[in-house]
This record gives C-alpha cells, structure tokens and sequence, in this order.
C-alpha cells in the first residue's frame, strides 16, 4: 500500500512586517521544490478566525474534530511525558518558571514564565516528587526544556479548576479556583493550591537553584499549572483509518497527541523543541519509519518557539536550515509516497502568539494536479489548486490520493 508522510513545521508562517515573512525572504530551495512538484493551497488548521494550539491543530491534521475530542492540554502533555492516565484522574500541563517577592506563592509576581528556558530539571523533579505530600497520589514528571506534567489520581477529583499560570510577566500567580459549586470542584482546588505552595518551598531554597542565582540565571522557582483536563475516549488512529502511525517528534506535547491516539513513539536522541535539534537524525527516521508505519507524522518545534520570541531573523535562518535538512525527502518515491508539507498554525513574531491566520500546504504525490505555484510562502500558496482548505481536510485529500478513501454514495 502506498504511504502518507506528514510534515508540520510548527508555527511556520507569520503576519508580514513592511511586507515581509521570515519564510517569504528565507533563502530555501528544497521548499520551493516541493511547492513546485505539487499541488498548494493555504489552510485553517480549525476554521477561519480561530486561533489553533498545537494540540487541537494536531489532532485536526490527524482527522480528529477538536470540539468533539479535546478536554485541555494537561491529559495530552501528560501522557507525551509517559503517563498512564486513567478515567478520573486530572492532568495539568506544566511549566517552570520564576517569581519573585515576598509572602506567599500567591503574592509573589512571575519575572519569567519559562525560567531563562531552563532545561536541566531532572533534580528539581525528583526534589518535589519527594518532598511534596497532598491528600491525593500523583504524578509529576519532567518534560521537554523547561515543561513537565502533573497527573492527580483518584476519586472525588474535578478538572473544572483554574489555572495557576497568570500567561503573562508581571502578574502574580493565581490562585486555583473551582469554576462551579461542586465539592469536587473545591476539593481538587485545594489540593493543587496546596502542590503550588509546597513546591515553591522547595525549588526556591533547592541547591540547584541557589547555584543559578550565584551565576546570574534565573530560579526555576515555581511549577505554573494550566490546562486541567480529564482524557476522553479517543478512537485509536489505526482503528479509525486502518493505518499505523508513527510519530517523530521531540516535544512532549506532541508525543502526547501519538500517545493518546495509539501511535508509535520514534525516538530520536537529540530531538528537542528548540533550534539545536537534530534534524538530520529526525528526517532520517521518518524516513525509516515509512518501512514500518503506513502514516508517518514529522514534527519541527523551533520556529514557533522563535515566534514567539519575536525573532525575525532567528526564524528566518532556522527556516534555512531546516530547509537543507530536508534534501532527502525530495527522493522519495512520489508514486508510492505522498507528503504533506504545512504547520498547524501561525505563531507571527510581531504577536509573539499564535493567531488564526492560514498557513501554506504542499501536497506531492503522483497524479496531483500540479499548480503553478513555485514558491512556499504564505504569499503564493493561495494561489494554487488546493484553494483554501481545513486541517481535516488534508488527511482525507491525502487518503483518496493513496487510494485508501471510500466512496460516499452508490
């Protein structure tokens, strides 16, 4: 049977500055050849106007209604850090970061939401995991950079909570809040009150941190909780399409989204969702995995990441180089292979956020009907023959190119 490769470069495209995108001025090649060799179009990865996450645009490019299947971002991260997540228990997706000031964790203020992007947590996990007791069993585990997970196991609890993470610098952490009058709702509120305020004691005065603050970096002196949610059902990716999936990723997020719909884990040593990752060794395994798997899913992390720092010319030489790296996608074999190059959202770097804008698609495989199209940017996809699509719409376009797709009527 022929094959399906998926490539998402997330956060790829932007709103232009004096005209102008990070991927519309990169000097990339091998991109442009994809455009030229197939069929383009601009997509939205929900819908026009809505602004995606990387985990319901995901789950939207692999065939999934995020209205009907997304319950939060916490469940997705935690099982991309290898948790087993059971009915009942609640997931929190997790960062580090740093506040300052005095009193409780709920008057000191949040300096840095990333904690100077910190990336060497595995002491400051196993120093909460020790010293932190609650009413309830859990579960925290790092995650990529400066990410982790925490899972709350067992009966009474609630996910209808809100956020410790005030999503901005400046403001004070939030206290956890119950978002309707049930016991579960308060109870579950206390508890993660109580996480928050005993994992600050520790990190703040753990040596790992004390050493940070002698040479100058930031604490890594808070766990910020966001994204409560319980997992639903999903239906296993292969049930639903009859394919194995193989994701090549090296964020915890989107491992998660595999995890839970069933997929393989490839795992890539030096994968990262920063710009140092390995690209090479990721492209290769995709490309290995296309033996093995019918649907391969690549996964590029850095040039949202560069977007939302609002680094122009950072993005732009990413783009760059990832474009070299991805030289050996170009000889695959199109007529038992078909590629999907896009993003699963715009992270501009004049917003330094995710917006709604759409993003560039390049579809190659044997029998597409090639446009005119020669240039992947954002200015000229909406050119080409796919017009403007949706991201559920690539999988099955995908689908009825492989000859996998059945027919709706007689």
């Amino acid at each position: 049977m022929k094959k399906i490769l998926m490539v998402i470069v997330d956060g790829l495209a932007d709103r232009p500055i004096d005209g102008k995108t990070p991927l519309s001025v990169a000097n990339k090649p091998n991109m442009d050849k994809i455009a030229a060799m197939g069929i383009n179009g601009i997509m939205d990865t929900i819908a026009p106007g809505i602004r995606p996450g990387s985990d319901t645009g995901h789950l939207a490019l692999l065939g999934y209604d995020p209205y009907k299947y997304y319950s939060g971002r916490g469940p997705i991260e935690a099982a991309g850090a290898g948790i087993n997540i059971k009915p009942g228990d609640v997931a929190f997706r997790v960062n580090f970061g740093t506040v300052e000031g005095e009193g409780s964790i709920f008057d000191k203020v949040v300096v840095d939401r990333r904690a100077g992007r910190i990336s060497d947590t595995d002491e400051l996990v196993k120093a909460v995991c020790e010293g932190v007791r609650l009413d309830v069993e859990y579960i925290f585990r790092r995650g990529s950079g400066h990410r982790g997970a925490l899972v709350l196991k067992g009966e009474g609890l609630s996910d209808k909570i809100s956020d410790t993470d005030p999503h901005e610098i400046g403001a004070k952490v939030w206290r956890c809040k119950p978002l309707d009058d049930s016991e579960e709702a308060k109870r579950t509120a206390e508890i993660v009150n109580s996480f928050m305020e005993q994992s600050h004691r520790i990190l703040d005065s753990h040596p790992l941190n004390v050493e940070r603050a002698k040479k100058g970096l930031l604490k890594a002196n808070v766990l910020l909780l966001r994204g409560a949610g319980m997992c639903p059902h999903i239906p296993p990716f292969e049930e639903k399409y009859g394919m194995k999936l193989a994701v090549v990723a090296g964020t915890t997020l989107i491992k998660g989204v595999g995890r839970i719909v069933k997929g393989d884990i490839i795992e890539v040593e030096g994968a990262t969702g920063n710009k140092y990752t390995n690209l090479d060794g990721k492209i290769k395994a995709a490309i290995e995995a296309l033996n093995t798997h019918d649907f391969v899913l690549l996964h590029i992390k850095a040039t949202d990441e560069l977007g939302h720092d609002g680094d122009f010319d950072g993005k732009r030489e990413f783009i760059e180089k990832l474009d070299k790296a991805i030289e050996p996608l170009l000889s695959l074999d199109f007529s038992k292979v078909c590629m999907i190059f896009t993003a699963d959202h715009s992270t501009p770097v004049m917003a330094k956020e995710h917006t709604a804008d759409p993003v560039p698609i390049a579809i190659v495989h044997e029998g597409v009907r090639v446009d005119e199209v020669t240039t992947f940017s954002e200015f000229e996809a909406y050119k080409g023959g796919l017009c403007r699509i949706r991201g559920r719409d690539a999988i099955n376009i995908a689908l009825d190119l492989t000859d996998r797709a059945k027919k709706f009527g007689a």
